[in-house]
């Protein structure tokens, strides 16, 4: 099957012309370049297939690249291709062909309508008027997502060469979050699975930044960080992964998806978290400091 971007490209790498830190800056989410075909297939409007998208999350960290560090952004929209999955959470009942058991079927984000390739965007709404072959999975999952990754990973070994550390900053965006009893919800959320897939510095900083700016920030509830974090941290070896959620009420309308006033905000306090990290002595960041903290935790 014909790769639905067989005439641009799925994703790009904005790279800095030089490299200042060991960062790279991933927004796997906020792709709005929807083929037609894809189009074709679903039976929701031009607004609805929208609701998934971490929108304009590129934007607030496209300065990345002119401080010192890449940017990896995706172009297509996370209702066609989620690559913050596994490479086969797929759901069954989406495919004419029975999957068998070499696919992830089984999950907790299969089951809730979100695998590699979503069944429903926001408020349980169903993407597709029928259901889809293998072909079109592979054809996304081989042609665009393994792609993706093994630019994501080349990136970081990149930094690693470069610094003797490596450190994923994966951003997203998450819709308001309600009051829960007596408390507002948070406005940015930091994920780094508990503590295991970054050095605490990273976000220790990341939450004096926000906090600064007047901002309510929670770590890893309700989002622990996804695939991303989980499968690149790994500080015993030098290699950080720091997941960030935004609230899109701060810089966006969430309903019609045009940016508010707030937008320009937002940017300069991503910024000002770029230009902290980047000015973070990599020691602190090094294989040795984090076995001795986990063993001085032991």
């Amino acid at each position: 099957m014909q790769s639905d971007y067989w005439d641009r490209p799925a994703f790009e790498t904005i790279r800095p012309r030089r490299l200042t830190a060991p960062l790279v800056f991933n927004s796997a989410h906020s792709g709005r370049d929807y083929p037609e075909r894809f189009l074709r297939m679903t039976r929701l409007d031009h607004l609805s297939i929208r609701q998934s998208e971490d929108a304009f999350v590129d934007e607030l960290v496209a300065r990345a690249p002119h401080l010192g560090a890449p940017l990896l952004r995706a172009h297509f929209p996370r209702a066609y291709l989620d690559v913050n999955r596994e490479p086969w959470e797929l759901d069954p009942a989406m495919f004419v062909e029975p999957l068998s058991e070499r696919f992830n079927t089984t999950s907790p984000r299969v089951a809730a309508g979100l695998g590699t390739l979503a069944r429903v965007v926001a408020e349980n709404k169903p993407i597709y008027r029928e259901r889809l072959t293998l072909d079109d999975a592979r054809m996304r999952i081989e042609g665009i997502y393994q792609p993706y990754h093994a630019t994501l990973q080349k990136l970081l070994t990149e930094a690693y060469s470069s610094y003797g550390v490596a450190v994923l900053i994966d951003c997203h965006s998450m819709p308001r979050l309600t009051r829960a009893g007596e408390r507002i919800g948070p406005d940015v959320v930091l994920g780094d699975r508990y503590g295991t897939t970054c050095a605490p510095i990273l976000a220790d900083l990341a939450e004096t930044v926000f906090a600064g700016a007047g901002l309510r920030v929670a770590r890893n509830r309700p989002y622990a960080g996804g695939f991303a974090t989980r499968t690149y941290g790994r500080p015993q070896h030098g290699v950080h992964a720091l997941q960030i959620e935004v609230s899109r009420h701060l810089y966006m309308n969430e309903v019609t998806l045009e940016k508010n006033d707030g937008f320009i905000a937002i940017r300069q306090v991503l910024e000002r978290l770029m230009a902290s990290l980047i000015g973070l002595d990599t020691a602190v960041l090094s294989p040795v400091r984090a076995r001795e903290e986990k063993y001085a935790a032991e």
